[in-house]
Order: C-alpha cells, then sequence, then structure tokens
C-alpha cells in the first residue's frame, strides 16, 4: 500500500529566543520569560498555522495589511508582535537611542525623558490587553500609538510602521508585577535593544516594514 502522505509543515515556527530566559533579569523574571516564549507565543503561532493550512505559503508581514479581515489578527498579530518584541530587547541593554533615531525622536518628543514619559503614559492607557509602539510614519516622522489585543499599525491604513512595542497583557508580566503595571513599564526601559531599534528604524525610514 502507499505510504500515507506526510503532513505538511507548519508554515510557521516558533523562533528561538535570541538571548537565555534569566538574560533581562531583574527587570524581566526567567520564568516570565519562558511562559510568554514557549507557551503564549507558541499558541499564536499554532492558531495561526491552523488558520493558514492548505493556503499559499506567505511572508508574517505580508499577512498584516489584511489580517482583520480575514480574521488572523489575534493569530497573525500575536506571531508578529512577540517576534517585534523579543528582538527589541537584550541583555546589557537600555541606555538611550543614538543616530538618526535619536535625532527623530528629540524632535516629536523634546528629548529621550519626553518620549519615556509619553510611551509610559501610552502603555499604562491600554484598557485591559495590547500594545503600546513607537512608529515611524510615510514622512520618517516618529510617534506613539497603541493597540488593543494582538492588534498592530501594519493592519491599519495610515501605513504608520512599528519598531518597538511593549506588551502590556496581563502574561508579560504578572508573576512579578502583578497589578504594578507601571513598574512593569519602568523596567522595560532597561533591556531595550537601542541598536535594533535604530536598525529597525533605518529600514521603515524607507517605508518598509521589519520582517520576521
Amino acid at each position: 500500500p502507499a505510504a500515507p502522505a506526510l503532513a505538511e509543515a507548519p508554515m510557521f515556527p516558533l523562533p528561538p529566543l535570541p538571548y537565555a530566559y534569566d538574560a533581562l533579569e531583574p527587570n524581566i523574571d526567567a520564568a516570565t520569560m519562558k511562559f510568554h516564549h514557549d507557551f503564549h507565543h507558541q499558541a499564536y503561532i499554532t492558531n495561526l498555522n491552523k488558520a493558514m493550512a492548505g493556503k499559499p505559503a506567505a511572508s508574517l508581514v505580508s499577512l498584516m495589511p489584511d489580517a482583520k479581515k480575514n480574521k488572523i489578527n489575534n493569530a497573525g498579530g500575536g506571531h508578529y508582535n512577540h517576534c517585534l518584541l523579543w528582538s527589541s530587547m537584550g541583555p546589557k541593554a537600555g541606555g538611550a537611542p543614538t543616530g538618526d533615531l535619536t535625532k527623530k525622536m528629540d524632535e516629536a518628543f523634546g528629548s529621550y525623558d519626553g518620549f519615556k514619559t509619553q510611551f509610559s503614559a501610552a502603555a499604562a492607557g491600554v484598557f485591559g490587553s495590547g500594545w503600546a509602539w513607537l512608529v515611524v510614519s510615510k514622512d520618517g516622522s516618529v510617534k506613539i500609538s497603541s493597540s488593543p489585543n494582538q492588534d498592530n499599525p501594519l493592519m491599519d491604513a495610515g501605513g504608520d510602521i512599528p519598531i518597538l512595542g511593549i506588551d502590556v497583557w496581563e502574561h508579560a508580566y504578572y508573576l512579578k508585577y502583578q497589578n504594578r503595571r507601571p513598574e512593569y513599564i519602568a523596567a522595560f526601559y532597561n533591556v531595550i535593544n537601542w541598536d535594533k531599534v535604530g536598525e529597525y528604524y533605518a529600514t521603515a525610514a524607507t517605508g518598509k516594514p521589519i520582517e520576521f
């Protein structure tokens, strides 16, 4: 008898974390990183692969503009948003941005401290679950926005490209910070990899979203 057809490999695998689970201690604890990456991120990917089963292969970023119409904004956004999150954090990080991004941030927010004030307010102000973003507009300027749940600016028609996002779903911080979201937001600045975010700015300033 003919051998059974092999199951197709899932379209999207879970990318490994680019650092150890405990690399962001004490700002983000190892237990949170493990659960967040291995279980929460994986669940979004599993659901996205189910939704894409039998469909032509597509890049993750190409799915974003029509994600809401195709009802994959939760699964697809959940995958994309977490890829951006992991890659824009790192050990021995923090500090302040450099290069072109600094200039654009100073133009938009007055200073790095001005950015932190506005970004923290946006992140604290998300009702329930969602994200706050630093985005690049079509003219190369930067601004702050927020999205509910796993939506992101690539799903909207405005052309804004996210280069940094903070996850304010409770699973991102509850084990360590419980209901103290502002403490988690304050700690997030200590783990932002501004070199990477600067690279993302250079890409986004040409009109291209970040690909994963």
